[in-house]
């Protein structure tokens, strides 16, 4: 299997993406994707410095993919996701059906990212014929789904046309929204956010009555409280799943890639911790579930 740094969800300072991609560059994720996926507001790093970051990458020996907004709401939008696709160098993640359509139109390869909301084998087949060349699930499939999903697959002739990648690490993105939680949280509307959410790095905690952590605000993104850790089912993944993607929540993130590939064969299991990590999604189960 190759391994996959998803892109960096949280608003970050242009100084800390750039350390994070350089120590990125020398760790063992084949895969790197790059770019501002969430809200259009977050302008500390622009489209040029995530260009020159993905080209000392590249220079690095790692396949680098843009990854695009998953939510539109302006013209102005729509020409910053232009300038992604035509960037002429590296390839794209499309995070919602404007950008598939865009890389269809000019011939272009892309990622079929996992907020498209892909649940079968025809609108597969469909994206394939746009130009797909790897698809991640939605994060909140289980591996029964993705299983009966690829067989469905195989009846269709299309099973070794694209490579299939799982979200296997992180804070799962679960909802996005025209409206900013972040700015809401802190009394600001969203016209007048003034960026707040570069304040956490790591989202904004959202408890219950009995203090448990059940999301992040992230902007208009809504996280998973618990980290995401399917790092002990790498080997139910075998024949199933190409490419393992994790999402970076710091530094520390390089490490679990490590982690993660020593223990492929399941031979060096890792600490899960029962009020901070899940898997219930990969289970078939409530997603805050840890099983196993």
């Amino acid at each position: 299997m190759n391994y996959s740094l998803g892109p960096v969800l949280w608003y970050w300072p242009h100084e800390a993406l750039q350390d994070f991609y350089r120590a990125a560059a020398g760790s063992e994720a084949q895969i790197i994707y790059l770019g501002e996926s969430v809200c259009s507001k977050r302008r500390a790093t622009k489209f040029n410095d995530w260009l020159a970051m993905a080209r000392e990458l590249a220079a690095a020996g790692k396949q680098v993919v843009l990854s695009t907004l998953a939510l539109l709401q302006s013209p102005s939008e729509l020409t910053e996701l232009k300038r992604y696709v035509d960037n002429g160098e590296f390839m794209i993640e499309a995070s919602d059906f404007g950008a598939v359509t865009l890389a269809s139109e000019a011939g272009l390869p892309f990622v079929a990212g996992p907020a498209l909301n892909v649940y079968n084998a025809v609108t597969l087949e469909l994206l394939l014929k746009m130009g797909m060349t790897r698809w991640c699930m939605p994060v909140e499939l289980s591996r029964d789904w993705l299983a009966n999903l690829l067989t469905q697959c195989e009846e269709l002739g299309i099973r070794d046309k694209f490579e299939v990648e799982v979200m296997s690490y992180g804070y799962l993105p679960l909802a996005y929204s025209a409206r900013c939680f972040t700015a809401r949280s802190e009394n600001r509307s969203k016209d007048d956010c003034q960026t707040c959410c570069i304040n956490y790095p790591q989202g904004r905690s959202l408890h219950t009555q009995e203090d448990q952590q059940v999301f992040l605000l992230n902007g208009i993104q809504t996280m998973s409280g618990y980290c995401y850790n399917l790092g002990n089912e790498l080997a139910s993944m075998q024949g199933l799943v190409d490419v393992v993607r994790l999402s970076p929540s710091g530094i520390d993130t390089l490490e679990v890639v490590s982690q993660f590939r020593a223990n492929e064969s399941g031979h060096s299991p890792i600490t899960l911790a029962a009020r901070g990590d899940c898997n219930g999604y990969w289970q078939r189960v409530a997603g805050l579930e840890l099983i196993g």
